[in-house]
């Protein structure tokens, strides 16, 4: 059974109302249990409100997760220069597409995730999110044989913790994508508990 949907956005407090569509249960379901997402029904009509606030967040624990691990002297080392400058290339952009989508929110949000600018400006955060995590866990895996089990351990707590925010703004896209059939959520990413992503954002210094 599809029902009608309201996409509202959120940001400082302030809900702007995006337009319709059409989800299954299970869809309303698995959107629910989304930590940046809250779901209301008013009579037929089924509201998914989307706390872009969260979108920040995600980001920044991004950013964190960089210089939380390469803080971890004895890994910066085992890795060389040419892969910490490779780490860093994926910090700037993160932090360029993040500063551009932090720009075009300001106070209030007002643009549809379908919208062509916005999209962009949400997918290139969330692409930027996921080369972070790839370089990173690539860099770890390359060295874990030749660093003290201590600073493995604490590399690889950052690196899950961001592993958690990824598939936490994944989920959030698989869930307002307006456009996508209603049998999409069928194959969504598998949004984390809130619980695991306010741990995620902890681990990674983010006051959510």
């Amino acid at each position: 059974m599809t029902r009608n949907v309201n996409l509202v956005a959120v940001d400082s407090g302030r809900r702007r109302f995006l337009g319709g569509a059409l989800m299954s249960a299970a869809a309303l379901a698995a959107a629910a249990a989304l930590p940046a997402c809250t779901v209301t029904k008013n009579g037929e009509v089924t509201t998914l409100t989307l706390n872009v606030a969260a979108i920040k967040d995600y980001g920044q624990a991004g950013l964190n997760a960089v210089s939380t691990i390469l803080s971890i002297a004895a890994l910066a080392s085992a890795i060389g220069a040419p892969t910490v400058a490779i780490i860093n290339a994926g910090d700037t952009a993160l932090g360029a597409a993040l500063n551009a989508f932090s720009s075009a929110a300001g106070s209030t949000l007002t643009i549809t995730y379908d919208d062509t600018n916005w999209k962009s400006r949400v997918d290139s955060v969330l692409s930027a999110l996921g080369t972070v995590e790839s370089d990173l866990s690539a860099a770890i895996t390359g060295v874990e044989t030749r660093i003290a089990s201590t600073d493995l351990s604490n590399a690889n707590t950052a690196l899950s913790a961001l592993g958690t925010i990824v598939s936490a703004f994944k989920g959030l896209l698989d869930s307002v994508a307006v456009r996508r059939p209603v049998g999409a959520m069928a194959n969504a990413t598998p949004a984390p508990s809130q619980a695991q992503v306010q741990q995620a954002l902890k681990v990674l210094g983010v006051t959510a």
